[in-house]
């Protein structure tokens, strides 16, 4: 019997990592609007993006505005048009020189009917300020 064996890889070490509980998006004093159906589960989704630097605070908001971005054309193919309570989590890996960037974004999807209220930036952006 023939055994191959891997080589040996280097893991990708945790550097740093946020995350936002979810929050509510839209409130009382917000422009009225019509509520035709909710989603009975949270949508989530996970993205990974190559960094060139881990302490680049535009990269690691750049990656969750696109993460959003996706959540929302992900249900928008099941008929909903905003995500009514939002969430996210960023890991910043690294691996020698190299870095990656794991958010996982979470929204409850709603379908507005109508016109649609301002789409808000992600909650809570200011604490990728503190990263690294």
């Amino acid at each position: 019997m023939l055994f191959h064996f891997r080589r040996k890889e280097i893991p990708w070490e945790v550097v740093d990592s946020k995350a936002i509980e979810p929050v509510h998006m839209y409130y009382d004093e917000d422009k009225d609007f019509d509520i035709s159906s909710i989603g009975d589960v949270d949508s989530c989704g996970r993205y990974v993006f190559q960094v060139q630097q881990s302490n680049n605070t535009t990269e690691l908001q750049n990656a969750v505005v696109f993460a959003r971005q996706q959540l929302l054309k992900e249900v928008g193919k099941k008929g909903y048009n905003v995500l009514l309570s939002e969430s996210w989590d960023l890991t910043i890996y690294r691996r020698g020189k190299r870095h990656r960037v794991q958010v996982n974004y979470c929204g409850r999807p709603a379908r507005i009917v109508g016109d649609l209220p301002t789409l808000r930036p992600p909650p809570f952006m200011q604490v990728l300020q503190d990263t690294i």
